[in-house]
C-alpha cells in the first residue's frame, strides 16, 4: 500500500508539471508575414473575369471595410480647422448611383470665399473594377500612362501619384480646386489624428502607419466593390425573369442597326456592363477645331483628330438615375437623350463611323416611331438596379459623422 501511495503521488505530479507547460505561453513565430483577410469576388453570370486590379493593391476585407470609412469621412478633406468637411461620399451619393444627382459638383471654397465648379457633370462609380480603357470622360487616368508626372498636368512627380489608375482619383479628389482644395498633406495629418484609423490601417495592411499610398489604395478597394448586377435585365439575361412585350421590343430595337442602334457603344445581350469603356464623338455638335473646344475631350488626350469631340461611353445601368446627361449634362431627361439620338444628330467630319444614321445621306438620327420610343424606354428602365443603390455595404458606416 505505501508502494502505491508513492507511485499515485509520482502520476500526479506528473500530470500537474504537464498541465503546466500547456498553460505557458507560446512565442510567435518571428518570421510570420502579415497577411490581411483576400476579398473574394462574387463575378456574376455573365460578366468578365478579367478585372482590373492593380498588383500592389490585391483586394481585402480589411483593405475594403477602411476604404468604406474613408470614402465617406469628410474630415479626409483636412479642412476641420476651418469647419468646411468633404469626403468622397459628399457627392458621389449611392442614390444616383454615386453621382451628384444634378450633374455639375462644387469644390470647397478658397480662402476668399469662392467655389469653383466642376468642368463636367460627375460620371457614375459603377462596375469600374471592369474598365481597363481609362477613367473620367476622357480616359485621362489609364494603366498606360508613363509620365504625367512630368506632363504639365499638375501632377507630382512621385509614381504613386501618376494617373493610371482609380487610386490616383483619390488624390485628384483632395488637391483639385473644384473638388477638396485641400492638400495630400493636410489630408493625410487629419486622418492620422482621428483614434478609429490607426488600428484599421494595422488591419488591413499590417502597421498602423498612415500615409497617402494607403489612403488611397483603401479607398480605390472599397470604389471596386461597387458591382451592379441585379438590374431587371441582368435578371432576364440570366433567366430569372421576363420582359414585358414592350421592353422586349424595346431590348430589339436596342440591340438593332435598324432600330435604335445603341448596342455599338453600350452591349447586346451577353454583354452586362452595358458600355465598352470607350469614347466616342457621338454627333452632339458639328464644329470642332481642336483649340478653342473643351480641352478636355479625348483628343486632348491622344492627340489623335479623331477623337475631337470624343468622351466616354458611360454606362447604362442605372440611367434613369444618372441625369442630367453627356459630359456637360445638355440633356436633362431620359427623354431628351432619346429624342436626340432619335432626330437630333449632327454631321462633322469627327463624328464617329457608328453614328452612320447621319446626314448625309440617311437622316439625324434613329427616326423611331413614338410608340418604338415608348418600348425603348421601357427597356432602357429595366436596366435600373434598386439593390445597388439600396446595398448597406455601400452606405456610410454607422456613426460616422462627418
Amino acid at each position: 500500500m505505501k508502494n502505491l501511495k508513492y507511485f499515485l503521488i509520482l502520476i500526479g505530479f506528473i500530470v500537474l508539471i504537464s498541465a503546466c507547460k500547456k498553460d505557458e505561453p507560446t512565442e510567435p513565430a518571428e518570421d510570420t508575414p502579415f497577411k490581411a483577410t483576400p476579398y473574394v469576388f462574387d463575378i456574376p453570370n455573365h460578366f468578365p473575369t478579367i478585372m482590373n486590379i492593380p498588383e500592389d493593391n490585391p483586394m481585402t476585407v480589411e483593405g475594403v471595410e477602411l476604404g468604406r470609412y474613408l470614402f465617406y469621412d469628410g474630415r479626409l478633406a483636412g479642412r476641420e480647422d476651418e469647419g468646411l468637411y468633404m469626403s468622397c461620399g459628399t457627392c458621389h451619393l449611392q442614390e444616383y448611383s454615386f453621382e451628384n444627382g444634378v450633374g455639375f459638383g462644387h469644390g470647397l471654397p478658397d480662402s476668399n470665399g469662392y467655389s469653383k465648379p466642376s468642368p463636367h457633370v460627375m460620371l457614375p462609380m459603377i462596375n469600374l473594377v471592369w474598365n481597363h480603357e481609362g477613367y473620367l470622360w476622357n480616359g485621362m487616368i489609364s494603366k498606360n500612362n508613363t509620365n504625367l508626372g512630368s506632363a504639365g498636368y499638375g501632377v507630382p512627380a512621385e509614381p504613386q501619384f501618376h494617373m493610371r489608375n482609380i487610386e490616383s482619383l483619390v488624390w485628384m479628389g483632395i488637391a483639385a480646386a473644384h473638388e477638396m482644395n485641400s492638400t495630400v498633406d493636410a489630408s493625410v495629418n487629419a486622418i492620422k489624428n482621428i483614434s478609429i484609423y490607426p488600428p484599421m490601417f494595422e488591419a488591413a495592411f499590417g502597421t498602423p502607419e498612415i500615409n497617402y499610398d494607403r489612403i488611397a489604395k483603401a479607398i480605390a478597394q472599397f470604389i471596386r466593390t461597387l458591382v451592379a448586377s441585379d438590374s431587371k435585365a441582368h435578371k432576364v439575361f440570366r433567366g430569372d425573369e421576363n420582359f414585358s412585350d414592350s421592353e422586349r421590343r424595346g431590348f430589339n430595337l436596342f440591340v438593332t442597326e435598324q432600330g435604335a442602334d445603341c448596342f455599338h457603344c453600350h452591349g447586346s445581350e451577353g454583354a452586362p456592363l452595358f458600355t465598352t469603356h470607350l469614347f466616342y464623338n457621338n454627333a452632339k455638335d458639328s464644329f470642332f477645331s481642336g483649340i478653342y473646344d473643351d480641352p478636355r475631350d479625348r483628343y486632348h488626350i491622344t492627340g489623335n483628330p479623331t477623337d475631337l469631340g470624343a468622351y466616354k461611353a458611360t454606362t447604362l445601368i442605372n440611367i434613369e438615375k444618372t441625369g442630367p446627361y453627356m459630359h456637360d449634362g445638355r440633356f436633362k431627361t431620359l427623354d431628351d437623350v432619346i429624342n436626340f439620338y432619335n432626330s437630333g444628330l449632327k454631321w462633322s467630319p469627327y463624328a464617329d463611323p457608328l453614328m452612320h444614321k447621319l446626314v448625309p445621306p440617311y437622316g439625324n438620327g434613329a427616326e423611331l416611331t413614338p410608340f418604338q420610343i415608348a418600348d425603348l424606354k421601357a427597356f432602357l428602365l429595366t436596366l435600373t438596379d434598386e439593390a445597388f443603390l439600396t446595398n448597406p455595404d455601400f452606405a456610410k458606416p454607422a456613426g460616422l459623422q462627418y
